[in-house]
This record gives C-alpha cells, structure tokens and sequence, in this order.
C-alpha cells in the first residue's frame, strides 16, 4: 500500500503535565516550614557563609549542613533582566523583574521576581522586601513577589500549629505544537477510518507498528504500509495495582504490549473483559473499537483488547518479539 505524499502534515497542540512529588529532606524542611510562617531561613556553610536557599551539603568539604540562621526578608538587588511579556505560570501577570537578591543576612543571592512597576524604576542596588500571599503553604511562591522598598512586611501574628513541611508538589507543564511526520499522519488518518496501518522497508521488511519514518535498524525508509488485523498476541505484560493522579481505571488493570498479527512490534494497550490475574503471555486478544461516533485522530479509537477465545499462540512464534 502506498500513501499520499502530497497531503498535509497534521499539526495540533500538544500539552504535557504532571505534579512533580518529592521529598524534602531535614534542611530544605526547616526553610519551606519558615516561609509557611513568613520567615526566611538559610543554613550557614564551614567558610562561614550563609546559603539561602539552604543548600543541603557543604559546597566546600561536602558535609551535610545543619546550622540553620534567619536571616531578612529585605535585601539588595545584585542583577536584573527585565520580563516585558509574562508567560502563564509565571508569578505575575504583568510586566516584573527577574532579580538575584542579596537577603540582608545572607552572601549567597536569591532568585525570585520584583514587581517594579516599569524597568526605568528597578536598578542594581536597590533595596527590595518580600510580599507575601495571604495564605503561605510551605513554598517559594509563599513570597508572591519582591516589592521596592526596605521595610520589611509584618510577620505573622498567629502561631502555625502545623505539621513541618516534607513533601513538595511541584506542577509541571510544557506545551508544543507537534507536526506529525508524513507517516504519523497516514497511521492518524487511517485510524480515523478504523483501520490499523502499519509500514516497512521493501517487501521484506520488519513491520513497525506505528511506521516510523525509518527502519532503526537499517536506516532505510519504511516505503511499504501494510494496513494490519485488530487481533493480536499479548507478548509481555503489568498488572497495575496503585493508584495514581488522573488514573481513568480503577486498579488492578491490566497494560500488555499487544503483537498484531503480521506486525513485528508490540505495542502498549490494556487488556479488559478478563481477570487481571488470569492475564499470560501468549494470549491471543483482539480490538474493542469505540462507537463510530467518537472515533478520532488517535489509538484511543481502541478502548482496550479482549480475548479471544483461542488458544494461546506458541512462545516460538512471539519470542522474537519481546
């Protein structure tokens, strides 16, 4: 089978997220607990210098740190570049400053943003203080922003009975537009029309499945594409047992690499419609479409595999493709 190589690419936004989770450790607790309560901690290295934010080990002999020393929320810009368009997710919404500030108490600087109005009002040396939120939660974003200024803000009146901070969720997200190569997108458009299209070199060639623009193993152009059954044999397989954010299925569930007949590449895809402890390899599985209706420009036109009902395929005629 032969595709079109005058249509067009698809192209489409493509965004990728997740909450970053991680522990905090001793040191960095003590400064994400003090900033929850609007206080500013550093830790003091063996030169006698004062890191904030704490570094968690001597940049000098390499020893775990552990004198923690406050130190002001006021301090001195040292360097500045000028943000004219503020991008989403950055901590304001119009024009600021990225800033190193030098805390008064510290010697190493701290970079955050300064919310100065317009770039003729900010200057190496000013003096800046910190503006809190008006609820700190234990992170750097407790401080909304640096403001111009040496009069410290008010601490907190209220006593913080609160467990420490040692856990930090962090989001984080990054969004492309994605051109899909010329045979991403054939593999795209046939699975609009429900149909599994795959590809190789020549006659002879590995079938890849989704084509690739090459054969990795040769480097040679995948040139003949092959539209391939929805029936297939689960080679290696996971039995997801924990649950986690954005999960669509209650655990346990089973994610198997599924061989399509004529295909020899696996791919990823659930298995449903059986116990998820009688799932094995060999297992021969076929396609459970979604509605015509909600069919789409992707492989989650599928909505899992089921089995079929006949014998398991032999381990010889899978084995290869592991």
């Amino acid at each position: 089978m032969q595709i079109d190589t005058h249509q067009k690419p698809l192209s489409a936004p493509l965004k990728l997220s997740f909450d970053y989770t991680r522990s905090v450790g001793p040191t960095l607790s003590q400064f994400f607990t003090a900033l929850r309560e609007r206080r500013i901690v550093g830790v003091r290295g063996s030169d006698g210098r004062v890191y904030v934010p704490p570094a968690e080990f001597d940049p000098v002999t390499y020893e775990r740190l552990t004198e923690i020393v406050p130190v002001a929320s006021v301090g001195t810009v040292l360097s500045w570049t000028w943000q004219p368009e503020p991008l989403q997710g950055q901590p304001l919404d119009r024009p600021f400053a990225w800033a190193l500030i030098k805390l008064d108490g510290a010697d190493v600087p701290l970079l955050h943003a300064i919310d100065a109005g317009s770039s003729d009002a900010i200057s190496t040396g000013a003096r800046v203080h910190a503006h809190w939120v008006d609820e700190p939660a234990g992170a750097i974003t407790d401080i909304a922003y640096f403001a111009l200024g040496d009069e410290a803000e008010a601490a907190s009146e209220t006593t913080d009975d609160r467990e420490p901070v040692t856990v930090q969720v962090t989001p984080s997200s990054i969004e492309i537009q994605h051109t899909a190569s010329l045979p991403e997108t054939a593999f795209l458009r046939a699975l609009e029309e429900g149909k599994l299209l795959g590809a190789r070199t020549g006659a002879d060639g590995k079938v890849y499945f989704p084509p690739k623009e090459a054969d990795p193993a040769t480097g040679l152009e995948l040139d003949n594409f092959i539209e391939l059954p929805d029936k297939g044999t689960v080679t290696t397989f996971a039995i997801i047992n924990i649950p986690f954010a954005g999960q669509r299925i209650k655990p346990p569930y089973v994610a198997a690499y599924v061989l399509l007949d004529g295909a020899d590449i696996a791919f990823l895809h659930l298995i449903q419609e059986i116990d998820a402890t009688e799932v094995r390899m060999g297992m021969r599985v076929e396609a459970v479409w979604k509605p015509r209706e909600e069919w789409g420009l992707g492989i989650d036109n599928i909505e899992y595999f089921k089995p079929t009902g006949e014998p398991d395929a032999e381990y010889d005629t899978y084995k290869h493709h592991l």
